[in-house]
């Protein structure tokens, strides 16, 4: 069997629909944002294309959840996708977006929530043509933020040919990236490795290379070892906005995880709130300035963190520029580990060795701008300060 961390060597870098569309993303939406993606954004290495929450809701609106409401479901109680949103469905799932996607030569990804749906519990359904009772599988763990769902019991019989089947359908559509819900976070009900170590286990019987991602954060450090042997990603806090004080609260949790980071194993600060974000609220651009931005591509590529564009990509601005920096880039492809050398309430510098190249970086926490410090190298981001809230790095040839 092959190692599953082969399949994401570099941490994946692409597009997800959460930050723009919320839960209600259409199949044309994606369309065009892959469209997009392919014809600008992939010679830089951004080449997935991920679906988010609720695609399996036919009248989801924004960013709320329905309780209760009803889910497109097959008769095996797996979930499929809404074809009122996205009309290619009715021909089997997602097999033909996928398809589209991997024709513009990108990667297809979807969101999954944990569990069984709550609705084949209610409605005392069966799966695996007949041989097992949602109801019997089922745990009383549900998410306290979205009700479609009740958790599994992986002592019962069943629930690993629940999630066997749930996976295989996925792998048949040509699923390369799995984003699973509500199973990370280390406060409510603790990190919820029994299933964890059973999507592992579905994924690798499929024999297809189908990266997975764990959500949302905080995951617990104490468990960093059991994370980077069950999954390409996990999420290190919760939903991440495009606000300084969460940015700001970043440095900490990115220098605790530094010495977690391995080839096909990336600690996840979250996706990148750049440009068009909102979509579905009238459509503000990201809050950040440009100096917050530069500070947190640097951060997560300093982290090797997988870098997921949040905005509508067919709105697309200035900020793209700052995601394509070539220099930026070339410094993920390079590095080989990074820490944070030092932090006090005005700055934090952070340390980089890469095989040709060595890199620092100086991140101003005030909210005026400071000098530079003396030119040690060939700068990643051009100025001649510090702006407030942003960074000078530099890259030096190792000797």
């Amino acid at each position: 069997m092959a190692d599953f961390r082969q399949w994401a060597p570099h941490a994946p870098m692409g597009w997800n629909s959460w930050d723009c569309f919320g839960a209600s993303v259409t199949e044309a939406e994606v369309r065009a944002n892959a469209d997009y993606m392919a014809a600008h954004l992939r010679p830089f290495g951004y080449n997935y294309v991920v679906v988010d929450i609720q695609w399996s809701e036919p009248n989801a609106d924004g960013w709320a959840y329905h309780p209760f409401t009803a889910l497109t479901m097959d008769d095996q109680c797996r979930l499929i996708p809404a074809p009122n949103r996205f009309p290619s469905a009715t021909t089997g799932g997602f097999t033909a977006l996928a398809a589209y996607v991997h024709g513009l030569g990108l990667k297809f990804g979807i969101h999954m929530m944990r569990g069984i749906p709550r609705q084949a519990v209610h409605r005392d359904l069966t799966f695996g043509n007949g041989r097992y009772r949602a109801r019997d599988v089922a745990a009383n763990n549900i998410c306290r933020w979205n009700s479609d769902m009740y958790g599994l019991d992986m002592t019962q019989p069943g629930a690993q040919a629940y999630y066997d089947s749930v996976i295989a359908l996925y792998a048949s559509w040509g699923v390369d990236f799995i984003k699973c819900d509500d199973i990370a976070d280390s406060t409510l009900y603790g990190m919820l490795k029994p299933e964890i170590m059973a999507l592992r286990a579905a994924i690798d019987k499929t024999g297809r290379p189908m990266v997975l991602s764990l959500s949302p954060g905080p995951a617990d450090i104490n468990e960093g070892a059991f994370l980077q042997q069950n999954a390409n990603m996990w999420r290190l806090t919760d939903d991440f906005w495009d606000t300084w004080p969460q940015l700001a609260g970043m440095f900490p949790v990115a220098a605790k995880w530094a010495p977690f980071v391995r080839p096909g194993s990336w600690p996840d600060p979250d996706m990148l709130p750049l440009g068009a974000i909102l979509q579905r609220q009238g459509g503000p651009r990201s809050r950040f300035t440009t100096a917050e931005a530069q500070t947190m591509l640097t951060l997560w590529s300093l982290l090797q963190a997988p870098l997921f564009l949040g905005g509508d990509l067919t709105h697309s601005g200035p900020e793209e520029a700052l995601y394509t920096n070539p220099k930026l880039l070339a410094m993920r492809q390079d590095l080989k580990g990074a820490w944070q050398q030092s932090a006090d309430a005005a700055r934090v510098t952070w340390q980089g060795q890469g095989t040709a190249k060595a890199y620092t970086a100086v991140f101003n926490l005030l909210d005026v701008a400071v000098p530079l410090p003396a030119a040690i190298g060939e700068p990643l981001w051009a100025g001649d300060a510090i702006a407030p809230h942003g960074v000078a790095a530099w890259a030096t040839p190792r000797s």
